[in-house]
């Protein structure tokens, strides 16, 4: 039975792990890039995870290895699987949460709803692409793009100039047409049991969520939700996935991106659910039978603190913050950096969700000030 949970990553996803694993009577270890990490309060050891032999010292202090990120090479998480590690998520579904083209290819094959794609080794295939989808597209790297890194929008191939230097081959999307972005959140256990919170609405700014709205208004719930499960049982996903996707006009869902691990779109889930998702990840992996999804409140609104410059941590306001009655105000124990991910509020409502981001607008307000 699983007593302890190692999670590789320091970032405030691990430490958000930190008070559910106490809550449900486990210890919580965290490999973390550096003493000063978001979840230093859990870093049992500082230390490089691309290295196998750090992540071996780790993975033999712990009963069950999850993640804070998807960046720790396949090799070796496939050396601790065959060493006899608990490895949850596993190294085959990671493989497609980390190459973008191999989640393409596999999503395929389950025959799920995408944007038109495609495999290229040249300028000269992009080209060719950007003929058959109309003119515009995207381009991404196959691995390493995250919040907008990676990613370039196409009208020209030759902006594309520079590209296969660093990549053999590289996928290119048709530009959707959306009228919004949705995310479906849920998880599954080692044994196969799955649950899924209703799909949010995700507002994006330069490329990072800033805004999430639960339950996203007037979405179909039921598709979303199918979409996932297939996704979860297709790739033997075990915790917490994300499926990123774009809403056409005609009501259409299509599949952007995927996420095994909790995610931003997510974090309301702490107040706004009986189970947070972070609750439910530590669930899923220990193979423990998954907590009620039911929402605490109807609404919910999330709003991602990114930094405005090198020095408000948003603590120095936290003061005035806690007089909006409502605001539930999460800050993550980073440096100041202009755009960087500082911390999140969450307001929930019986009523809409026009006076859940009234109350959570307030508090930012003020810690902005």
């Amino acid at each position: 039975m699983v007593k302890t949970f190692g999670v590789i990553g320091g970032g405030q996803l691990a430490r958000m792990m930190i008070t559910p694993a106490q809550q449900l009577g486990f210890e919580i270890k965290v490999l973390a890039e550096s003493e000063d990490s978001s979840a230093q309060l859990a870093a049992s050891q500082v230390g490089d995870y691309t290295d196998l032999d750090t992540v071996r010292k780790f993975a033999e202090t712990v009963d069950v290895i999850t993640f804070d990120h998807e960046h720790v090479p396949i090799r070796i998480l496939e050396a601790l699987e065959t060493e006899g590690f608990n490895v949850q998520p596993s190294s085959k579904a990671l493989t497609f949460a980390q190459n973008k083209l191999l989640m393409r290819e596999r999503l395929a094959e389950l025959g799920l709803p995408m944007p038109r794609w495609k495999a290229v080794r040249s300028i000269q295939e992009i080209s060719d692409f950007l003929a058959e989808v109309g003119g515009s597209a995207v381009l991404k790297t196959p691995t390493g793009g995250y919040d907008g890194k990676g990613v370039m929008f196409l009208t020209d191939a030759s902006q594309a100039t520079g590209w296969f230097e660093q990549f053999e081959v590289l996928l290119v999307e048709e530009k959707v047409e959306f009228v919004r972005e949705l995310a479906q959140l849920s998880a599954r256990s080692v044994s196969g049991e799955w649950l899924s919170w209703p799909v949010v609405q995700t507002v994006q700014k330069n490329g990072v969520c800033s805004e999430v709205l639960s339950p996203a208004p007037n979405a179909d719930l039921e598709q979303a939700a199918n979409i996932a499960r297939a996704i979860a049982q297709g790739l033997s996903v075990t915790g917490v996935l994300a499926v990123e996707m774009f809403e056409t006009a005609d009501g259409r869902l299509l599949i952007n991106e995927l996420a095994m691990r909790p995610h931003n779109s997510g974090h309301f889930s702490i107040e706004g659910s009986i189970t947070s998702q972070f609750e439910q990840h530590l669930r899923a992996v220990a193979d423990l039978p998954l907590g009620a999804i039911s929402p605490t409140k109807n609404f919910a609104v999330m709003l991602n603190l990114l930094g405005v410059d090198e020095s408000n941590h948003f603590v120095e306001h936290f003061d005035k913050a806690l007089t909006v009655s409502g605001a539930h105000v999460h800050t993550y124990g980073k440096s100041a950096r202009k755009g960087r991910k500082m911390g999140h509020i969450t307001a929930l409502s019986d009523q809409s969700l026009a006076e859940a981001m009234d109350i959570a607008l307030a508090a930012k307000q003020a810690l902005h000030a």
